[in-house]
């Protein structure tokens, strides 16, 4: 198995290349200050220019203002002098969390409260409103 990932095949390449780039990020997020290195990832290497993709326009701004440091201290990495620039990208990295729902409890006394109180109740759309809250109650068989 060994072999096959360090050698000379397609499959050599591919993980020396993943290799670089997994570096490449590294350093880079060692030269942002505060969040914006959390929000740095390295995309891939093309005719001389490294990919460096932000989850969010904001990240992105921040980037652009720190592409001459940056390029500066990517030469000192063995393997990086020939990058020539940046190509940016905004790419929501991390899939966006879903809100927690918020499920509630209607115990079953309360529920038969709200039908006593429902079948007093004169106008039918209130009627029928009060009839479906009461249905949410824990019911056990």
């Amino acid at each position: 198995m060994s072999r096959l990932l360090e050698g000379k095949g397609e499959l050599g390449t591919l993980m020396r290349t993943a290799r670089l780039i997994e570096q490449a990020q590294e350093h880079l997020r060692n030269q942002l200050s505060g969040e914006l290195g959390e929000h740095l990832f390295v995309g891939g290497f093309e005719n001389g220019r490294l990919t460096l993709i932000t989850d969010s326009a904001a990240w992105l701004t921040r980037l652009r203002y720190e592409q001459p440091r940056l390029l500066k201290r990517l030469h000192e990495l063995q393997g990086f002098e020939a990058v020539t620039g940046f190509d940016l990208k905004v790419r929501p990295v991390r899939p966006p969390k879903a809100p927690l729902r918020q499920t509630r409890q209607l115990p079953a006394s309360a529920a038969d409260e709200i039908s006593s109180c429902a079948e007093e109740v004169d106008n039918p759309r209130l009627r029928q409103a009060l009839e479906r809250l009461a249905s949410h109650a824990e019911r056990k068989p």
